[in-house]
């Protein structure tokens, strides 16, 4: 079942809420002692900086897949800080040791850079800043990993926030490789809390299990695997690297958008329940996919007007900040989320990481 740890900062106490977040989200996730030790460091020196400098925010901590097959390094933990705050005007500055004003985040995230296996920072200045770490099990060294990184020719992450913070979220994705296909799936079990959770975990567990298969069968074999659950909305794209396409199928209140031409693109999820209520005729979509391509699926935790952010760069974005930054930028403290909210992105890997 995902386990998701939702900590709002907006005071001092709830620094260490996010410090004991990440070691229990490391231990979790099998780190040993010394990388356990890096993600209560970041998770630290995150949530210090949106006291300070951002007025406050929430850290959202989980596990995840380190790659997209299984011999890519198993399991990291991944931390997430996002605020609504004044943003920071000079990066470059920002992520330098010994930085601080009374308008960016400080000295922190040059500290946060050093010891992550995996960093990103966007902000837009009047909106807000995300600033993402993964720590992995094992340390190793950057450059190699960057060159392992820059092997696959697809990034994909996710942010996952549970309603209220609960303590399990009923949302679930997952993206995997078997060789020339990549599937990125999301499950949205019916309702909130373990039971929510045991169906979309089940979901994904059958990805694993049966990554080759299209959309349309996997979805099928899905609506067997989850009849024991309360059963889940799911969405599931698969990109053919050799043919260059995508193949979508959805059934229920999944959402799902697709760029290419500059543009974008709604893909169409059916009414139903997998694990429920299956349509009996499941018809699926093929798209082009493109160099610009770059697809998000979200669960219907996300307000249905929201709409990709015009000014940020996404293409040189880890997904995982692209999705907190859709996050962000379609709540806000006065709006927080309704639903249990993921939202997964998949994108072409920048041309600078290309090997």
């Amino acid at each position: 079942m995902t386990r998701v740890w939702d900590v709002p900062v907006h005071d001092s106490t709830r620094v260490r809420d996010a410090r004991v977040a990440a070691e229990r989200a490391a231990d979790h996730a099998g780190l040993d002692k010394d990388r356990t030790a890096a993600a209560a460091l970041v998770a630290t020196e995150l949530a210090t900086n949106l006291l300070k400098h951002a007025g406050g925010g929430q850290v959202l901590i989980d596990t995840v897949d380190a790659g997209l097959t299984p011999d890519s390094g198993g399991r990291a933990v991944q931390i997430v800080a996002i605020d609504h705050g004044p943003g920071i005007t000079d990066l470059p500055s920002a992520l330098s040791d010994g930085y601080s004003t009374a308008s960016s985040l400080g000295a922190g995230l040059g500290t946060c850079r050093r010891v992550a296996d995996d960093f990103d920072l966007q902000s837009t200045p009047g909106r807000g800043t995300v600033a993402l770490a993964r720590i992995r099990a094992v340390r190793g060294d950057r450059s190699r990993q960057d060159a392992q990184g820059a092997d696959e020719p697809v990034r994909a992450g996710g942010v996952n926030v549970p309603l209220a913070a609960a303590e399990h979220s009923g949302d679930a994705w997952a993206c995997v490789r078997a060789g020339d296909h990549v599937t990125l799936l999301l499950a949205d079990g019916l309702g909130h809390g373990e039971a929510a959770a045991e169906a979309s975990g089940a979901a994904l567990d059958e990805l694993r299990h049966r990554p080759h298969l299209p959309p349309v069968e996997l979805l099928g074999r899905l609506h067997t695997a989850l009849r024991r659950t309360r059963g889940a909305a799911v969405a599931v794209a698969r990109l053919d690297l050799d043919a260059r396409t995508l193949d979508f199928a959805g059934v229920g209140n999944v959402g799902a958008r697709l760029r290419s031409g500059g543009g974008w693109q709604p893909l169409l999820s059916h009414p139903g329940i997998v694990g429920a209520h299956h349509p009996a005729r499941l018809p699926g979509q093929r798209l082009p996919w493109t160099a610009d391509s770059l697809l998000i699926l979200h669960s219907d935790g996300l307000p249905s007007r929201w709409s990709p952010p015009p000014a940020v760069p996404l293409d040189s974005l880890d997904p995982a900040v692209t999705a907190a930054v859709i996050v962000r930028d379609s709540s806000s403290a006065a709006r927080p989320v309704r639903d249990d909210t993921t939202v997964a992105v998949l994108t072409p890997v920048p041309p600078d990481r290309e090997p």
